[in-house]
C-alpha cells in the first residue's frame, strides 16, 4: 500500500469503523467468515488488513481463551481502534505490518508475537484487502504456505455481482469504489477502478482455489462480496508459475 493510501486511510478510519460494524448484514458476513477458518479451542488464527478490529472479537470466540488472535495492519490510525476494540483480551494482539510481508522472524511492534507462533498458524482470514495489493495472487499464495498442511485461508472481498439484478446494484457498487479510492479527488482514471478491483479479486479467490483441497464459496449482499475458504493439502501443492 502506498504512503497516500496509508494517510488516506488513516484519516477516515473513524468512517470505515462505523461502516464495518454498523453496515446492514455484516455481522452475518463476519460469522460466516470465521465459521470458514475452521477454527478449535486453542488454535491460532492471524488476520491480515485487520483494519478497525472488527473481526477480532469474533476470531477469539472461535479459539477461546486458550487461543491465539493477531491483527495485521499498515495503518497505524485503525489499529489505534483495533487495540481499543480488544484491550480487554490478552491472547488478542494487534501489530503494525504489511499483510504482503508479516512480521514474522522479528518483535516489530509486537515483541515477536509471530516470531514465537511461526508454524503454529492454523488460519488466516483476509477480508477486503486483496483488492489493494499489487499482486494479491502472490499475497495468496504466500498466506497458504503461511497456514501450511490443513491450515486454512479464508477470503471476503466486494466484487461486481453477476446476479440477475446486477446492473443497479453494480452501478452503486461502482461510484462506491471510486469515492473510496484514493486519492477521491480524481474525475478520470486510466483504468477504471471497479475493473481493476475484479481483476485482483478474481485473481486471488481464483489462486486460493489453486492451492486448496477442500474450497467453499459463498456470495453475500446482493451478490457482491465473494467468501472463499480453502484448506491447504497435507502436502503443499505447488501453483506458481
Amino acid at each position: 500500500m502506498t504512503e497516500s493510501a496509508r494517510e488516506f486511510y488513516g484519516r477516515w478510519a473513524r468512517l470505515y469503523d462505523l461502516i464495518a460494524r454498523r453496515t446492514p448484514g455484516i455481522a452475518r458476513l463476519r460469522d460466516r467468515a470465521a465459521a470458514a477458518c475452521r477454527l478449535e479451542p486453542g488454535d491460532t488464527v492471524v488476520e491480515m488488513g485487520c483494519g478497525t478490529g472488527a473481526n477480532l472479537p469474533v476470531l477469539r470466540e472461535r479459539v477461546g481463551p486458550e487461543g491465539t488472535v493477531i491483527g495485521l495492519d499498515v495503518t497505524r490510525p485503525v489499529l489505534e481502534r483495533a487495540r481499543a476494540a480488544t484491550a480487554a483480551y490478552d491472547n488478542v494482539h494487534v501489530l503494525q505490518g504489511d499483510a504482503t510481508q508479516p512480521p514474522i522472524g522479528g518483535g516489530r511492534d509486537g515483541a515477536g508475537v509471530l516470531d514465537t507462533i511461526a508454524g503454529d498458524i492454523d488460519a488466516v482470514l483476509a477480508t477486503f484487502v486483496v483488492g489493494m495489493l499489487a499482486e494479491p495472487a502472490d499475497a495468496v499464495d504466500d498466506w497458504c504456505d503461511l497456514v501450511g498442511a490443513d491450515g486454512t485461508v479464508v477470503l471476503a472481498n466486494a466484487a461486481r455481482s453477476g446476479e440477475w439484478y446486477a446492473p443497479p446494484v453494480n452501478a452503486v457498487f461502482r461510484a462506491i469504489v471510486v469515492l473510496s479510492t484514493p486519492p477521491t479527488t480524481k474525475l478520470r482514471y486510466e483504468s477504471e477502478p471497479h475493473r481493476r478491483l475484479d481483476e485482483k479479486i478474481g485473481a486471488a479467490h481464483a489462486r486460493l482455489r489453486e492451492r486448496a483441497v477442500a474450497v467453499a464459496d459463498e456470495t453475500h449482499v446482493f451478490g457482491v462480496v465473494r467468501l472463499t475458504g480453502g484448506r491447504l493439502p497435507a502436502r503443499p501443492i505447488d501453483s506458481r508459475p
